[in-house]
């Protein structure tokens, strides 16, 4: 796929405020969702993107939420954020391609962009499948990205209707098959809240190292 078709693609599905990915099935789908209380439908820049990841001209607002964290203590999304740069996921230990592929490339971005503003970013993973990701369930698989790094990954859990309130918050699709049909966007938040920036399965760790570096500079 080359780079104008691929953004052609982006632009089709992030302006509908949302990508669907179905873990472990080559299917995905895709439904309406809107990704700030009253914002248009985000889109994807043209070839002035200075980005790596995707654009987003309409940003996406950092949600205000609070889910349970691996030690079991509350967590308060957008407090807890607010000092740097953040990056928000949603998916499921079980998934097996999508989300370690994700978190993968996160640790790699972090390992490749400046120790400092590795330091400086939160990385959050929401469960989109609150049955079977405890807080310790969430705590073994993140810290298998995120042992040799400077920042800790955050697991986040709660009950189904506190995980898709925080979905429905964050602009992204409700997660559908029990979790298994997730959102696929990775979003990087600024210090002033909000994401202008989204990554999906296109994307590198190194694309996430760049535009983290962008971001922070910023």
């Amino acid at each position: 796929m080359n780079a104008r078709t691929r953004t052609a693609l982006a632009a089709l599905t992030v302006s509908t405020g949302l990508v669907l990915a179905g873990c472990g099935d080559a299917s995905a789908g895709a439904e309406g969702s809107d990704h700030g209380s009253a914002d248009p439908p985000a889109t994807v820049s043209g070839p002035a993107n200075p980005y790596s990841g995707l654009h987003l001209q309409q940003p996406y607002q950092k949600p205000s939420f609070t889910l349970t964290d691996t030690t079991g203590a509350p967590y308060d999304f957008a407090a807890r954020t607010a000092a740097g740069p953040t990056l928000l996921f949603f998916g499921y230990t079980n998934c097996p391609d999508v989300c370690p592929t994700t978190m993968a490339d996160v640790m790699v971005g972090l390992r490749t962009v400046d120790p400092a503003v590795a330091a400086a970013t939160t990385v959050v993973f929401v469960t989109t499948d609150p049955a079977r990701d405890t807080p310790p369930v969430l705590g073994a698989f993140l810290d298998q990205f995120d042992a040799d790094l400077p920042t800790q990954f955050v697991g986040l859990t709660g009950d189904q209707a506190q995980v898709e309130a925080a979905q429905l918050a964050a602009g992204v699709p409700l997660a559908e098959d029990m979790g298994q049909t997730h959102s696929a966007l990775l979003l990087l938040y600024g210090t002033d809240g909000e994401a202008d920036i989204a990554f999906d399965a296109e994307n590198s760790g190194r694309d996430i190292a760049h535009d983290l570096a962008l971001v922070a500079a910023g």
